[in-house]
C-alpha cells in the first residue's frame, strides 16, 4: 500500500473513531441520540475515504452500507443495540433497498442502452452522419465534434463518448501541419468540454444528475421527470456549448482553409442492430413523453420503469449476452447506491430534522448558500470524483434546504439548490485529473495543462452564470416541480 493510502487510512480511522466515541454532548446538539451520532461518524468515514481514495470510491459505498447495517439497523450486532439514549434503528430492508433504488435502475437502463448502441456501432454511425453535415471549414468542423459529442454524452457515459470521439479525431489532428498548433489544441479541447457539458442535458447523463433526482424524489417528494429536466438543462447545455465554441474558435483559431473528416463505416442492418436502433429510439421517446408532466400523464410510465424496457427487450431477443453484463459500470451504480444509503441514514434517524431545528438556517442568505455550494462543489470536483463530491454534498444541502425553504422560494426553491449542485459537479474541468474525458484528451499529447486550465476555468465560470440564471428562472416558473 502506498504512502498516500496509508495516510488516508490513518486520518479516516482517527476522525471516524473520534466522532464515534466522544459523548453525544460533545456535538452541542440537544436530544442527539447514539444512532444519530453513529450516522455522523459514518458520514465522516465516507467523506474521508472519498476524498483520499484510500480504497476505491465504489468500495467505500459498500463499506458504508455494511457499517449502517451492522450498527444502525434493526439487524445490528447485539452489543450495538444496548445502552442509554440509543434512538430508533433503521429497518435493514430500507438500507438494502438502495441497491435497487429506482434512480439506480434508471442509470442502469442508460448503461444498457449505451452498451448496445456501442456494440452495434450506433454511436459511431451517428457521429459519422452528424459530422458530415457541418462541412469542412475548421470552425464548423469543431462545432460538429462538439454537437455529436454532447448529444451522445446525454445518453452514454461521457468517458466512453470522449474515448470514441478522440479516437476519431486523433488521425485528423496528426494530418494537420505543425504550423496549425492552435487549431489542433482547439479541436482537442472541444471533445472534453462537450462531453462534460453534454452530460448535463438528461437525468442519466452523469452520476451527479442521478443523485440529485434521487434525493429530490426520496427525501423531498419532488419528482423531476425526464422531460422537465431536459426542458431546463438542454438550453443550458446549448448556451454553454455555443459560448465555448466561440471562445475556442477565437482563442485557438485554425489557419487551415478546410479540414476533411473521413470516418469509415456503414450502418449495420442485421436483425440485432435493427432491434437496438428501434429500442433506443422508443426508449428515449418514452423517457421524454411517456411519463408524468405536472398533473398530466400520457402513457402513465415514469422514467424508472421505462429504463428496464431496453434490458428486457435486449435479453429476450439475444442482443444482450451474459458477457455484456460485465460491461455495465457496476462501480458507478454502487457509488450512487452508497450515497443514497447515507441519505437514508440521515433521514430515517431523524438527524436531518434535528439539525434543521437546531441550526438557524433561516438566517442564512439564500443566494450565498446557492452560489457558495456551487463554487464549493466545483472546487471539490476539480480534484476528486464529481460523483463522490455530489454524493457528499447533496445530503448536506438537502438538510440546509429544508431549514430555509421559505427563503429559497424566490430563487426556485430547494430544486434550484440541488440541481445547481449537480450542475456544478460537471462544470469542474480545469485539470486533466478533473474528469475522465479531460484525462483522455490530455493523454494524446496535443494539449498543455495550462491550456486546459485556461479553458476549464472559462467554461466553468460561464456555466455557473448561465446555469444558475436558467435554474432560478425555471424554478420561479415551476418547471422543475
Amino acid at each position: 500500500m502506498d504512502k498516500k493510502k496509508v495516510i488516508g487510512w490513518v486520518v479516516t480511522l482517527a476522525l471516524t473513531l473520534f466522532c464515534w466515541c466522544v459523548p453525544t454532548s460533545f456535538y452541542g446538539i440537544e436530544e442527539l441520540t447514539v444512532m444519530q451520532q453513529r450516522i455522523i461518524a459514518i458520514f465522516v468515514f465516507a467523506a474521508c475515504m472519498w476524498i483520499t481514495e484510500a480504497i476505491p470510491i465504489w468500495a467505500t459505498s459498500g463499506v458504508i452500507m455494511a457499517l449502517m447495517l451492522l450498527t444502525t439497523s434493526t439487524s445490528m450486532l447485539d452489543f450495538m443495540a444496548s445502552g442509554d439514549n440509543l434512538g430508533d434503528p433503521i429497518k435493514y430492508q430500507t438500507i438494502m433497498h438502495e441497491f435497487a433504488n429506482p434512480t439506480v435502475m434508471l442509470f442502469m437502463g442508460g448503461f444498457v442502452l449505451a452498451i448496445a448502441a456501442s456494440k452495434y456501432k450506433l454511436d459511431a454511425n451517428l457521429a459519422r452522419v452528424v459530422i458530415r453535415l457541418f462541412g469542412t471549414k475548421p470552425k464548423m468542423v469543431m462545432l460538429g465534434f462538439i454537437t455529436i459529442t454532447a448529444l451522445l454524452s446525454m445518453f452514454m457515459s461521457n468517458t466512453a463518448t470522449a474515448a470514441m470521439m478522440v479516437a476519431i479525431l486523433v488521425p485528423v489532428l496528426a494530418s494537420l501541419p505543425e504550423s496549425d498548433n492552435k487549431g489542433k489544441v482547439g479541436l482537442a479541447l472541444a471533445i472534453p468540454v462537450a462531453a462534460n457539458i453534454g452530460g448535463l442535458g438528461t437525468p442519466i447523463g452523469t452520476p451527479p444528475n442521478v443523485t440529485a433526482v434521487g434525493y429530490l424524489k426520496d427525501l423531498m417528494g419532488i419528482e423531476v421527470s425526464f422531460l422537465q429536466w431536459m426542458l431546463v438543462m438542454v438550453p443550458v447545455v446549448i448556451v454553454i456549448l455555443l459560448v465555448s465554441w466561440l471562445f475556442l474558435g477565437s482563442v485557438f483559431k485554425s489557419n487551415q482553409k478546410e479540414i476533411v473528416i473521413k470516418i469509415d463505416g456503414t450502418w449495420d442492418t442485421s436483425r440485432e442492430a435493427i432491434i437496438v436502433y428501434v429500442t433506443f429510439a422508443v426508449t428515449v421517446l418514452l423517457w421524454v413523453f411517456g411519463n408524468k408532466i405536472g398533473e398530466t400523464t400520457t402513457l402513465g410510465l415514469n422514467s424508472y420503469v421505462v429504463a428496464l424496457i431496453p434490458f428486457a427487450v435486449f435479453v429476450i431477443t439475444g442482443v444482450f449476452k451474459k458477457a455484456d453484463l460485465a460491461k455495465i459500470d457496476w462501480d458507478v451504480l454502487w457509488l450512487v447506491a452508497g450515497g443514497f444509503a447515507l441519505g437514508v441514514g440521515i433521514n430515517e434517524t431523524k438527524l436531518a430534522d434535528l439539525l434543521v431545528s437546531t441550526i438557524p438556517f433561516g438566517t442564512w442568505s439564500p443566494m450565498l448558500v446557492i452560489l457558495g455550494s456551487g463554487l464549493l462543489c466545483v472546487f471539490m470536483s476539480t480534484f476528486m470524483s464529481n460523483s463522490a463530491s455530489a454524493a457528499l454534498l447533496i445530503p448536506i444541502l438537502i438538510t440546509v434546504g429544508k431549514g430555509m425553504e421559505s427563503q429559497l422560494e424566490p430563487f426556485g426553491g430547494i430544486t434550484t439548490l440541488i440541481v445547481g449542485l449537480a450542475m456544478a459537479a460537471s462544470l469542474a474541468m480545469a485539470l486533466p485529473i478533473s474528469t475522465p474525458p479531460n484525462a483522455i484528451a490530455y493523454s494524446k499529447g496535443f494539449i498543455k495543462q495550462k491550456e486546459m486550465v485556461y479553458v476549464g476555468i472559462f467554461v466553468g465560470v460561464v456555466g455557473l452564470i448561465v446555469g444558475y440564471l436558467v435554474l432560478i428562472f425555471a424554478g420561479k416558473a415551476g418547471l422543475l416541480t
